[in-house]
């Protein structure tokens, strides 16, 4: 902790850093820098032998063309760890993010670019395009953790420290109007913002500190108020809605108690987009929506398989399954099964279906999983995934039950930082392009 090391910087690596090696050989996973570039790079974790150390470039010696001067006064070595990219070129982040996926790709599925039928870039959502030196404000869901003294701020890289802010750049225009960073929050553990898109809708879900009360909220803006249970976890209200609408493929979905939803205002119509394209759903279709959610792209299916074409979501959380039944009451051949996807397909009986979608969290889906959906015989499969490691794992499993991937697509849509989303169309390896 704390030694420096002049080194060259090698590839990016999956996570947000590049990689280096020491005069004796250790690798560096180092943040806050750039391939080619010639840093003094300081140790932040790890310890002598370990197989490898993590690092902040701390001074840039010889600076890559794609460096800018970080434009958020709060990023950098040892501070806010939101932003991963802030010091590169916008086109260089996109750039940076398809080497990780060509890697995993590479070496977790044994693909080319060319056999995941992808043609290597990552795309910007529609107004992401910005200048260098500027930053899209995209995030409309912000948790801001709570300093001892009650100011509002967000960790550091993997740390427990709050880095206070009076503002966070990547935080959508809804976001920033409520002025979280402006009062203090005596008391609390976190605060949650959240600005629904497709509707004026605005929530703040509060987590107390053990036996702390709740303090009277007012903000710039009208807004709900919830509260997570020190004791259960679950999330009540205090005032106003407990969900707020959000609007995606021309519907309106519910999204109660701070459930999930895609954080970019372009995600979900991007992303239901590019899986419809994918599976071409056709009238009469039965298909399944796996980790569905609130519902979006079983929705979306439903609107497309017509009456009499059916569609199975299944998705763990009690809560976004209130949501998904709400969402979809109006289509008689939808279903919505509650528990962990392993679980509950199998006690189904469904033995073979035409589409499926799977949008699973961050660990992806798994081995047992993509066996089973294997030999279900669709036609095609959609794999929506926000991490190329477990989707690169993933479609090696495909593989080996047959499928192949057709086309893959990746979509940038959480700028500045080291995520990226990819839609994956599978189809049975016997089958023609």
């Amino acid at each position: 902790m704390g030694e420096e090391y002049e080194v060259e910087i090698g590839p990016v690596a999956h996570g947000g850093h590049c990689i280096a090696r020491t005069s004796e050989g250790q690798v560096l996973f180092v943040r806050h820098a750039l391939p080619g570039e010639r840093v003094v790079a300081r140790v932040t974790e790890g310890e002598q032998g370990a197989r490898f150390l993590r690092a902040d470039a701390v001074k840039i010696l010889d600076a890559s063309k794609d460096r800018i001067d970080v434009p958020c006064p709060f990023a950098g070595p040892g501070r806010c760890g939101g932003c991963d990219w802030q010091h590169a070129k916008p086109g260089a982040q996109r750039r940076l993010k398809a080497d990780v996926i060509a890697e995993q790709l590479q070496r977790l599925a044994g693909l080319t670019p060319e056999e995941a039928g992808w043609d290597g870039t990552v795309v910007p959502a529609e107004g992401d395009k910005v200048p260098a030196g500027q930053v899209p404000s995209w995030r409309t869901r912000v948790q801001y953790a709570v300093t001892a003294d009650g100011r509002a701020g967000l960790r550091r890289h993997r740390s427990h420290e709050v880095e206070p802010i009076d503002h966070c750049m990547i935080a959508a225009e809804g976001v920033s109007e409520l002025g979280i960073e402006k009062r203090v929050w005596t008391g609390m553990d976190s605060v949650e913002a959240i600005a629904a898109t497709g509707s004026q809708d605005r929530q703040v879900i509060l987590t107390p500190k053990p036996g702390a009360r709740l303090p009277l909220v007012e903000l710039d803006h009208p807004v709900s108020v919830l509260r997570v249970d020190e004791r259960s976890g679950g999330v009540h209200r205090v005032h106003g809605r407990p969900f707020v609408r959000e609007r995606a493929d021309g519907r309106t979905h519910r999204v109660g108690g701070g459930g999930f939803w895609q954080v970019h205002p372009q995600a979900a119509d991007t992303l239901v987009t590019a899986v419809m394209q994918g599976l071409l759903p056709r009238k009469g279709d039965m298909a399944l929506d796996l980790y569905c959610g609130v519902g979006l792209f079983a929705g979306a299916l439903a609107d497309r398989v017509g009456e009499q074409g059916a569609v199975l979501g299944i998705e763990s959380g009690k809560r976004a399954v209130e949501d998904a039944r709400h969402n979809l009451a109006e289509f008689d051949r939808v279903r919505i099964e509650q528990g962990k996807v392993e679980s509950v397909l199998p006690r189904t009986g469904i033995t073979e279906v035409d589409l499926i979608v799977l949008d699973p969290p961050r660990a992806g889906a798994g081995r047992k999983t993509v066996e089973h959906l294997s030999s279900l015989g669709a036609r095609r499969i959609a794999y929506v995934a926000c991490d190329p490691a477990a989707l690169a794992r993933d479609l090696g499993y495909f593989r080996d039950g047959g499928y192949r991937v057709r086309t893959l697509r990746a979509f940038d849509l959480f700028p500045m930082t080291h995520h990226v989303e990819c839609v994956a169309i599978l189809e049975p390896a016997q089958k023609g392009f």
